[in-house]
């Protein structure tokens, strides 16, 4: 980390020779710190996760995210521990997308003794990985595992199927629903929706949820129709773009993400329809170059942050990213993934280990701020709160729009702010402890 030192002119000799003396010591004692983590055993993170496949793009983004921040708390020292500053290092395992796959993952890192095992991009891979470590961890207390998860948005997994070794750093999908459904709510040309998700927990739960809070929100809204199709293996979406037609819909609510919320859209603008799009993922992977013109003004998305929130230091985030991934294609930032693992650090360094339920028990209650982005995780549930925001696609140059996503010239503009006691939603959860 470099030290910037501001010495007013009219400084004597001797403060300056005190700053000199305290900047040589900082940065001798920061060389000694980074030397010696370079002798100590890094701390391993196991990310388990789809890297060849349908959802390859979805899989690079997760890795390059998680990569950044690990490289920019090793550039600090690494993490701080009784012994000395380690590093941290991430170890990839490609699971296809597919549950079986997963657990043999994770055998692989139970046997490699890794203690941390991050995934996201499946909710049914996600609810598999905790079965399987909440028995791990139960016949081998001497090599636990804690589970960090930044995507999986079934809610299932902080209320009933809660597990002390799970962690959701994303908003749930009732979280993400209720602030969507909450904009809907007063878009009065919005009067026939179409629900369609892909065919497995999440999408069955967000089509559930959707139902649920438009009849309590909108009741004048009609649900005109509604689909589940099979993930990742729909090629033309062609023949579900027809039925979206024929129902007369004007407004589409979809969970989808990767390539089958991009060839949605793409099938839905191919037959000349002109409709709104209210999404989880909408803002990136390809969907907004995939929409084009028809998309401005009527495709929205929520998440935890996106490019265009504005302010010095949410700027200055977004452009370091931009800087080492400089590709149009690498253009997708997770806040949430670096907040992940810098809440993890942290919570080893209190800890003072880096075993699993000490470091869980760190986590619980742990607070993340920073220069414009505050969360917090509820110890009852191990769910993240924090704020978040519905943005609205527009050309980029708009008012609100300086930065586009993935070289597209579209980008995405804030349309309503919630803060995290907005989002926030009761929790079933009776954890094991």
């Amino acid at each position: 980390m470099l030290l910037f030192l501001m010495l007013m002119t009219s400084a004597s000799a001797s403060s300056i020779t005190a700053s000199a003396a305290f900047e040589t010591t900082a940065t001798h004692q920061g060389n000694q710190l980074k030397a010696a983590s370079k002798n100590l055993a890094p701390i391993r993170i196991a990310m388990i996760e789809g890297m060849s496949g349908a959802f390859t793009n979805a899989g690079l983004a997760v890795q390059r995210n998680l990569q950044l921040a690990i490289d920019n708390i090793n550039a600090r020292g690494g993490v701080k521990l009784p012994d000395g500053a380690h590093r941290l290092t991430l170890s990839i395992i490609d699971n296809k997308q597919g549950v079986e796959e997963s657990l043999n993952a994770f055998k692989q890192v139970a046997d490699q003794h890794i203690p941390f095992v991050v995934q996201g991009n499946s909710s049914a891979v996600a609810l598999a990985l905790v079965d399987a470590i909440n028995k791990h961890n139960q016949r081998f207390p001497e090599n636990r595992v804690l589970f960090l998860n930044y995507s999986a948005v079934d809610p299932a997994l902080t209320n009933e199927k809660c597990s002390y070794w799970h962690f959701r750093f994303d908003a749930n999908a009732d979280m993400r629903m209720q602030v969507l459904t909450e904009v809907i709510k007063n878009d009065t040309h919005a009067k026939n929706v179409y629900l369609i998700g892909q065919d497995y927990s999440f999408g069955r739960g967000v089509n559930k949820i959707a139902r649920a809070m438009l009849a309590s929100k909108r009741p004048d809204m009609h649900i005109v129709g509604e689909d589940l199709h099979p993930i990742g293996k729909i090629k033309d979406f062609a023949p579900y773009a027809a039925k979206i037609k024929a129902s007369g819909a004007d407004t589409v609510i979809t969970g989808n993400w990767g390539n089958d919320l991009t060839l949605l859209i793409k099938a839905v603008r191919e037959s000349g329809m002109n409709l709104k799009f209210y999404t989880f993922y909408g803002n990136a992977l390809g969907a907004p170059a995939a929409i084009g013109d028809a998309g401005v003004g009527r495709v929205r998305a929520v998440a935890e942050w996106h490019p265009n929130v504005g302010g010095k230091a949410s700027d200055e985030f977004y452009q370091a990213f931009r800087v080492r991934y400089a590709e149009p294609q690498e253009d997708y930032v997770h806040l949430r993934m670096h907040v992940m693992l810098e809440m993890l650090s942290r919570a080893i360094e209190k800890a003072q280990t880096t075993e699993a339920a000490a470091v869980a028990k760190a986590l619980e209650g742990a607070q993340f701020v920073n220069g414009f982005h505050q969360a917090q995780m509820r110890a009852q549930d191990h769910q993240l709160l924090q704020p978040l925001y519905v943005s609205v696609m527009q050309k980029q140059g708009e008012a609100g729009t300086r930065f586009d996503n993935e070289g597209s010239g579209y980008g995405f503009r804030t349309e309503a702010f919630f803060e995290s006691r907005l989002t926030a939603l009761p929790s079933s959860c009776k954890m094991d402890r």
